[in-house]
């Protein structure tokens, strides 16, 4: 296995937001509290070294009972018990309940929050650090966590949904099973896949219990918690937010303030509510609106008053959703959490939030950029190699990647840069001679200089594409080993799903995962193995 890195504004697929928090830009600092590096988790540390000690009790007897229902390795049994010590912190990703994981990069994502509390460890002996995925249990995007992709087709579980798509039924999954499995074949690896599948969805009643099984049996030997928001006790300690919110709409406010700010520079990612909480019953999830002194359930005819909300909230906390807004105040309040690791997309939105912890009193975590990797194969690396491609070109758009190896294999001087240097040193003459008549003639000298450059310009761009044609079978090559590597003209990670590379890794996938990725570098890594 070989290791290479490339800085992520290099890939091209990345934000300015993204590549100038990576930069320290010093005009995003009001919008984070700390940056990812040692010094940075030295100094969070201090800020969450008061983490309480009631929230910390409540949260282990939650993950105690979430838990009940599947076997718990040893290193997570013993994370979770240490999570009631004062010494101990969490670095956490979270995410959708992608039926079989969804994207590649969901993997990507653990193994960062993995690696980075064993880096800790290391640098802070004194102290444990407990990696933890947060379902996104409550979420209700059905559309967008219904399917994964198998090697170019959709696996699809097509059925009606509604409410957090973690209290779905997994009615329906016998056929996407079996769809699936016509697809993999019958290798030991195949094999494999086919019962962890069946393990995880036809033998559990909920997409909750179903994820929490897979990703447990991925992850449980590393020490991994997962998190499931969608619980009484954990939505009791929430209760001061949630009236908060429903009171004085703080939120609505702080984040509409610092999306004021933001998007003079950047494209801000959510827009807050006045009230950021959904409802949530049986199958029920619908966002809380405020008529009048009446508080409102979106699309039905429950209403309260704010004397009966506020009992509500009370009586039952569990029906109280927060949305992409307070999501992450409520992880930050039942988790003694230090970091955040997400995507690029994620960590926008979390940049408009601060200035809503800081009104709460709540710190505010570091936010680290996840891992991204692309995978390549030794075949595949001798394919760009003979074509002269490196590591950093293949990350270009198609047509500038082709052009620029046409141009380098071309027996024909493509580039007409010497010939446009030519003319203009010919027109320095004739505007000289211009600057001694009319400006009329000053104006015909410019005009022509413009209209010879253009039509250098035009033939240059026919050349190459003669010699595109030309060089046909080289062009052809080019398109195929990235569009082998880069599906739909896009990162793998975004849309090939994981088992795609365990049947050919196996057990080995996660492992050289594990051994190959460092969050703390902050750079897009390639492996090729």
């Amino acid at each position: 296995m070989k290791i290479h890195n490339i800085p992520f504004k290099q890939t091209g697929y990345f934000s300015n937001l993204i590549c100038d928090y990576l930069d320290k830009k010093e005009g995003l600092t009001s919008f984070y509290e700390g940056y990812p590096s040692i010094n940075g988790f030295r100094k969070q540390l201090e800020l969450k070294q008061n983490f309480s000690v009631k929230n910390r009790t409540v949260l282990v007897d939650s993950l105690q009972n979430q838990y009940k229902s599947i076997s718990v390795s040893k290193g997570t049994s013993e994370n979770v018990k240490l999570l009631k010590q004062d010494t101990t912190f969490t670095i956490t990703t979270g995410h959708q309940l992608n039926i079989f994981t969804g994207p590649l990069y969901f993997l990507y994502k653990i193994v960062s929050v993995i690696n980075l509390t064993k880096q800790l460890k290391t640098e802070f002996p004194s102290k444990n650090f407990v990696p933890v995925y947060w379902m996104a249990t409550e979420d209700h995007d059905f559309e967008e966590i219904n399917y994964f992709n198998f090697k170019g087709q959709k696996v699809l579980w097509n059925r009606e949904s509604s409410g957090g798509v973690g209290r779905l039924d997994l009615e329906g999954f016998d056929s996407v099973f079996e769809a699936f499995s016509n697809k993999l074949g019958n290798s030991t690896n195949a094999n494999y896949i086919k019962q962890l599948f069946k393990n995880a969805y036809l033998k559990h009643s909920n997409l909750t219990e179903a994820t929490r099984f897979l990703v447990n049996e991925l992850f449980g030997k590393y020490g991994l918690v997962i998190v499931d928001g969608d619980d009484t006790n954990l939505k009791e300690l929430f209760v001061p937010v949630v009236k908060e919110e429903l009171l004085k709409t703080t939120s609505f406010i702080k984040v509409s303030e610092t999306n004021e700010k933001l998007s003079d520079s950047y494209k801000i990612q959510v827009n807050p509510r006045e009230i950021n909480l959904f409802y949530l019953k049986n199958n029920l999830r619908e966002r809380i609106v405020k008529d009048g002194e009446l508080y409102k359930v979106n699309n039905t005819t429950i209403t309260f008053s704010e004397e009966e909300i506020l009992n509500e909230v009370e009586n039952y906390p569990k029906r109280f959703s927060p949305n992409v807004i307070l999501r992450p105040v409520y992880q930050e309040v039942i988790l003694p959490n230090l970091a955040y690791i997400g995507g690029g997309g994620e960590l926008a939105y979390w940049f408009q939030l601060k200035s809503n912890f800081s009104s709460l009193e709540i710190p505010f975590p570091i936010l680290m950029l996840r891992n991204s990797v692309l995978l390549i194969t030794e075949k595949q690396k001798k394919k760009l190699d003979k074509l002269n491609i490196s590591i950093d070109e293949i990350f270009y758009k198609q047509e500038v990647l082709i052009n620029k190896k046409v141009k380098e294999i071309s027996e024909v001087n493509i580039d007409f840069t010497n010939q446009k240097l030519f003319l203009q040193e010919q027109f320095k003459a004739l505007k000289k001679v211009a600057l001694k008549t009319d400006k009329s003639f000053e104006g015909a000298v410019n005009a022509q200089e413009k209209k010879q450059l253009n039509g250098l310009q035009k033939l240059e761009k026919r050349l190459l594409k003669a010699q595109k044609r030309k060089l046909t079978n080289e062009v052809e090559r080019v398109k195929a080993i990235q569009n082998e590597l880069f599906p739909n003209q896009s990162l793998e990670e975004r849309s090939r799903n994981f088992s795609e590379y365990y049947l050919e890794l196996g057990d080995n996938l996660i492992p050289m995962l594990l051994e190959a990725l460092d969050p703390l570098k902050q750079q897009f890594t390639i492996v090729e193995y």
